[in-house]
């Protein structure tokens, strides 16, 4: 469980349904078992992950996909990971780095 990586990659650039969505989560992460498959269990994993103050670097592919299949979604992601930056009063915003790729472009999550 939560095996330290200096980059975390996850690519949802051939993911085919929402079971895969989650289930990329899930591998890319490294998370338990245990994990729910929703928005509340990828927070509680996520918040459990920084808890260790390893620096975290999550690179994020194929979000036109995700995009295109379930708008919103990247949305929804984008503002789970940016809470997560500064959460406990900016805590982790030093260690915590998430980047998006969308077709050719790179953007870093503040």
């Amino acid at each position: 469980m939560y095996a330290y990586k200096e980059k975390y990659t996850l690519d949802f650039s051939k993911i085919e349904n929402w079971d895969e969505f989650h289930k990329t989560i899930k591998k890319e992460l490294d998370f338990p078992d245990y994990y729910g498959e929703n928005w509340d269990a990828l927070w509680d994993c996520l918040t459990d992950m920084v808890d260790v103050e390893e620096p975290l670097y999550i690179e994020i592919l194929g979000a036109e996909v995700i995009e295109q299949k379930w708008p919103k979604t990247v949305d929804t992601l984008v503002e789970i990971l940016k809470d997560l930056k500064h959460w406990r009063n900016d805590h982790f915003c030093d260690c915590v780095k998430i980047e998006i790729v969308y077709g050719e472009a790179r953007y870093e999550i503040q």
